[in-house]
């Protein structure tokens, strides 16, 4: 099984764990037997973790999720006052969370991959702003796509929920990306940078050029949150 790593353990003014899950790790179990994922090896060393109360029984105070495929940085809460404080904090947005990848340029990726709405155009070596709603899609909705006014009124009908989901991306020359968000949706990161005409090198879901067995070049490298009992912000970096 591969194992993650602690970076940062739990003290009395850090309330919290940080972990790197390494990439073919699931972040959390699907249900009460399922046992191989990042949280559960944590919680086999803390059992107190099981006193949060998250959204899903089985997830504690896990406060978010990466990918399967995707490596980097996981924060979870180690009491149920930090895991609420957290919900507040990512409601307003102030829970960032930080991505780097090896991005590929094909202005057509969307359209080869279809369902899309027009491509959303960038500036390389700049701060874009990349916004939509989310729907499920495809066969047993293992990909999503994005959805704005333009995608017509059947996409506008499968949105998932009313939110509005930013990404911040920079893409250099050499098209290496920097992502951030605030508030996630599934596969947020990944399917926006693919409706930008860059997508990920080894995207086999957001790559309409993936080639079987390409590594998928997509890490969380970076969280900054508020720390309430020391008053500041934590920061939090994977080289």
């Amino acid at each position: 099984m591969q194992k993650i790593t602690i970076i940062e353990e739990a003290s009395s003014d850090k309330p919290f764990f940080v972990i790197s899950k390494p990439k073919g790790l699931p972040s959390a179990p699907l249900s009460s037997t399922d046992f191989d994922n990042a949280l559960y090896q944590l919680i086999c060393s803390f059992p107190q973790l099981k006193n949060v109360s998250g959204k899903k029984d089985i997830e504690y105070g896990l406060l978010h999720r990466l990918d399967t495929e995707t490596e980097g940085l996981l924060l979870v809460a180690a009491n149920q006052s930090f895991y609420d404080f957290m919900q507040i904090e990512q409601k307003e947005g102030r829970f960032l969370k930080t991505y780097q990848a090896q991005c590929e340029k094909d202005l057509d990726n969307s359209i080869k991959l279809e369902a899309f709405p027009p491509r959303e155009e960038i500036l390389l070596g700049r701060e874009n702003q990349i916004s939509s709603y989310f729907r499920n899609y495809g066969q047993g909705f293992k990909s999503v796509r994005p959805v704005t006014e333009k995608s017509g009124k059947a996409a506008l009908k499968k949105i998932g929920n009313k939110k509005i989901y930013t990404t911040k991306i920079i893409i250099n020359k050499n098209f290496q990306a920097k992502c951030t968000i605030s508030q996630g949706y599934r596969h947020q990161v990944r399917c926006h940078l693919a409706w930008t005409g860059f997508p990920i090198f080894g995207d086999k879901l957001y790559n309409a050029s993936y080639k079987n067995d390409q590594e998928l070049k997509f890490k969380a490298t970076e969280l900054s949150f508020s720390n309430p009992i020391k008053n500041l912000r934590e920061i939090y970096t994977l080289s």
